[in-house]
């Protein structure tokens, strides 16, 4: 069965840790992100909140979803996911995120979202490496 609960850790560095689910699903976190659009960020610790499917039967890949509210840009990231069971029992997440940022206008909103979309496999961080 796929638990989100715990540390995970992308392809790119950024360590999310996750709380355990309430009894509908929902979950709590931070992410602190490895990467910035402006090299002169300093990036920060940020929370997450989402929500995992409980209410299919089929417990070994569900399907979720988050929102990281950057502390650091007036900015936000939704994830949405599949947590899939690998053979041996290691579980992946695979995710695709859309960055929204803050556009000055609203006829600059459309350069808010336009090439801020990607993918991002997660896998459990042990107690040796968090």
């Amino acid at each position: 069965q796929c638990n989100l609960e715990g540390k995970w850790k992308n392809e790119l560095g950024s360590i999310m840790t996750l709380s355990p689910l309430d009894k509908n699903g929902f979950f709590t976190g931070t992410y602190h992100t490895t990467v910035t659009a402006n090299s002169n960020l300093v990036t920060k610790e940020s929370p997450l909140m989402g929500n995992l499917n409980v209410f299919t039967a089929d417990t070994q890949q569900r399907v979720f979803g988050f929102l990281v509210n950057w502390t650091f840009s007036n900015s936000v990231t939704s994830f949405v996911g599949q947590c899939f069971v690998q053979k041996d029992g290691t579980e992946r997440l695979q995710t695709t995120w859309l960055l929204r940022g803050s556009a000055a206008t609203e006829e600059d909103n459309w350069s808010q979202t336009s090439h801020r979309v990607g993918t991002n496999v997660f896998t459990r961080l042990n107690t040796e490496e968090a």
